[in-house]
């Protein structure tokens, strides 16, 4: 059995070829797919969050109104970028949803990736201190986060409040309980995954990671999964951890898949820079008749490490058909495989 979820970027566009062309379109038409997905049987719906781009970048509306019109299904990010966080008002925002969703939030939060503008954060208001990277400052941000939503109080109160006090110090409220076991870091390294194991965080692992061995991803990423679990248990934590990865995959079932993604019946991974010093590789889609994609997603070593799959979904092509593209995983793939 796995898991499976779906991971939207939140793309939208005014062309003519796309059937979201704003982010109102965005924001409603994902409510609508995470109805949909739950009512297919599917496990989650997580989105991926970028800063000045037409993209998803305020994620917690978004999840809590998921939240508020679903029963069931995880909903998640994939990834959140802890540079531009301040970490006490997203423990208020984080508990907020939580509490709306009753308790289905799986937090992805990460350094982020190279984004739109230079140094965006900086228009957030954060810097790197003295002697940190941006990516220090991210793992930063994310460590404050933790300790603030294990809900131990921390502020000294005011003698003469507005409103009376519980005794002792004050921790952030909304405090949702558990939601600390489910964050997870979104890594891009082993060593990256290693420190996550070292927090008790969850692991994501997406379709892009640091070239370290020139192995190809899924090999990687198996070896990167099996160095975080093999942290996580030295660092003596009692919790089961999940790890989850992400992939473009398609069943061929009709001629408009055919038409669509037919195309990537042979693609490959590729390798490229994605900043002046790291070098990285990209995962391959898969796009085939059902058939012939069980046996190639049997030969995806990370998939089957993993317990949480998550399929990228081609959002600007409505609602409609991305709840056909998750139907025909669940219906005519995850069998075969023993997801389901």
């Amino acid at each position: 059995m796995k898991k499976i979820g779906f991971l939207s970027f939140g793309h939208w566009s005014p062309s003519v070829h796309s059937r979201t062309r704003s982010a109102a379109d965005f924001l409603h038409q994902s409510i609508d797919l995470a109805v949909a997905a739950e009512e297919l049987g599917m496990d989650g719906a997580y989105f991926r969050v970028h800063h000045f781009a037409q993209q998803a970048g305020s994620p917690f509306p978004l999840l809590s109104a998921i939240g508020a019109r679903t029963s069931r299904i995880e909903i998640g990010t994939g990834v959140i970028d802890m540079r531009y966080e301040n970490p006490l008002y997203m423990a208020e925002d984080a508990g907020a949803a939580d509490l709306i969703s009753g308790g289905r939030l799986q937090l992805g939060i990460s350094r982020g990736s190279p984004e739109q503008v230079i140094e965006g954060w900086r228009y957030f208001g954060y810097a790197p201190a003295d002697g940190e990277t941006d990516a220090d400052m991210a793992r930063r941000h994310a460590e404050a986060f933790l300790k603030v939503i294990e809900g131990e109080g921390f502020a000294r109160p005011n003698p003469r409040p507005m409103f009376p006090n519980p005794p002792g110090l004050l921790r952030v409220e909304p405090y949702s309980e558990g939601l600390r076991d489910r964050i997870w870091w979104g890594s891009g390294s082993n060593a990256t995954a290693v420190w996550a194991a070292t927090l008790g965080m969850n692991l994501q692992s997406s379709t892009l990671k640091d070239d370290e061995t020139g192995e190809p991803l899924h090999v990687q990423q198996r070896k990167q999964i099996e160095a975080y679990r093999a942290a996580y248990k030295e660092a003596g934590h009692e919790r089961e951890p999940r790890v989850s990865v992400s992939r473009s995959i398609f069943a061929l079932t009709s001629d408009t898949d055919r038409a669509y993604f037919g195309r990537d019946r042979n693609s490959r991974d590729q390798v490229g820079m994605i900043d002046d010093t790291t070098r990285a590789i990209f995962g391959r889609s898969y796009a085939a008749e059902p058939d012939e994609l069980v046996k190639l997603l049997q030969e995806d070593e990370a998939i089957q490490a993993a317990d949480t799959l998550l399929l990228t979904v081609p959002n600007q092509l409505g609602v409609d058909y991305n709840a056909h593209v998750l139907e025909s995983i669940l219906t005519h793939v995850a069998p075969d495989l023993g997801w389901r």
